[in-house]
Order: structure tokens, then sequence, then C-alpha cells
């Protein structure tokens, strides 16, 4: 398990650090060492073996709180908000690590509030609501499932006013507007049989279509949709 905060015996050295807990976790003293040095080795951490945690960095730190969750070679490994309060850099760098664990084939379970890291990382995505399970998929198919509207931009070689007129007839499509003289938008919840129904007609219309873009649901408009459609607390039931 390793948390936000990593909790080190910052008096301690990584070394003497990792042996120690390597002893609690019962690894023999000779695959203890060679751990030690594979873990400092892949969280680069060899340089400073010797100093105390106490002037480390929190990225640092973070490192050496996953080096000792995985000395012991789980086959699961408990992740809860692991770059929580990181900088920019050290954040990207624990991801970086966390993406290195998952591609050696272990199972890691990343609790977290960051969606934007959820969907970097993660095979599949677990909503929680109240202690249940609301809704659970791999990243891309909760998006092409949301609820929530895919806005399309279709951009013309030439004027869009009748364009704009002639997709509005199209089924399945709101909010058609303007956002250049040659530019229109629109919502769609169904992109996928929509987008080349709209095409079609302006196609046939004498169009030119240049480019067509589609900004797609992202995991927290999947969240919102998710938590928007559970039924109301009842009154004096904590969240």
């Amino acid at each position: 398990l390793v948390t936000d905060t990593p909790g080190l015996f910052d008096q301690m050295t990584p070394d003497a650090y990792l042996d120690f807990f390597g002893q609690i976790y019962g690894v023999p003293a000779d695959l203890r060492r060679n751990r030690i040095e594979e873990l400092l080795t892949m969280f680069e951490l060899l340089q400073v073996r010797g100093r105390h945690m106490a002037s480390f960095s929190r990225g640092m730190q973070q490192k050496v709180a996953l080096a000792r969750a995985l000395l012991h070679d789980p086959e699961v490994v408990f992740l809860d908000e692991p770059t929580a309060g990181l900088d920019p850099m050290a954040a990207r760098a624990v991801r970086s690590l966390i993406l290195r664990l998952k591609d050696a084939s272990r199972s890691i379970v990343l609790c977290t509030h960051d969606l934007d890291e959820a969907e970097r990382l993660a095979d599949t995505v677990v909503i929680l609501r109240r202690g249940r399970i609301v809704a659970a998929d791999a990243p891309a198919r909760l998006r092409a499932n949301a609820a929530s509207e895919t806005r399309v931009e279709i951009v013309l070689s030439g004027d869009c006013d009748a364009a704009s007129r002639i997709a509005a007839r199209v089924h399945d499509i709101v909010d058609v507007a303007q956002r250049t003289p040659r530019s229109l938008t629109y919502r769609t919840r169904r992109p996928a049989s929509t987008n080349p129904d709209v095409i079609a007609a302006l196609v046939a219309a004498g169009a030119q279509i240049v480019s067509v873009t589609c900004e797609t649901p992202t995991l927290e408009d999947v969240y919102a949709d998710v938590v928007e459609a559970e039924p109301a607390e009842p009154a004096g039931v904590p969240g």
C-alpha cells in the first residue's frame, strides 16, 4: 500500500529503511539485498542511498514508498492518491513508474480523484458512489457510452449560412451554430450515426468540407453523468 503521504522514517537512509521493511516482510537476506539494488536502480535512488530521507523532496520520498511496497514482489499493489501534493515533474515521474509496474504484468489498484490521471494510467475505471460500484469499464468505452453530448465542428471552404440550415434538419443534433463564417458546430449524443448523415446532406447540397472535429466527453463528464443519475440522498444521510 502506498498513500499520498509516504510516512517514512526520515532519519533513516533508503538502504537501511528498505532493509528494515524487507526483514518485516520476511524476505531472505540474499534476496533482500538483490531486491533493494534492483529497486534503488529502478527508482533512480542509487546516488542518494546513503542520505537521510529527511532531506528528500516529496517526489523522492514517494519513490522510496513505492520501492517499499514492491520489496516483497507482491502480485497486487494498492496506490492511494500517489501523486497528490507532488509538483508536476515529480508527479510525472511517479506516473511513469506506475506505467512501468503495469507493463510488468502486476495488478495495480489506483485510488484517485484525478480523473485525467485515471484515464492515462488505468485499463479499467471503477466509479464508486456511496460505497457502491455505479460504473466500471475501460476509459474509452465509458466515454463512448456517456450520456454527455459530443461537440462537432465542421469547417467549410465557403460560407456556411445554408450549411447550418441543412445540418439543423438532421435528426439527433442540437445547438447548431456558426462559430465563424466558414465553420458550424452542433452537439449530438450519437456521433457515429449522426455525423455521416450531416456530412452526406452537406455534400449533396454542394458544400465543400475542409475538416470535421469531434470533442468527445471526458472521464470527468462521465463521472458527472453517473453521479447526477444517482437517486438523491435521503434527508439526514451523509454522503
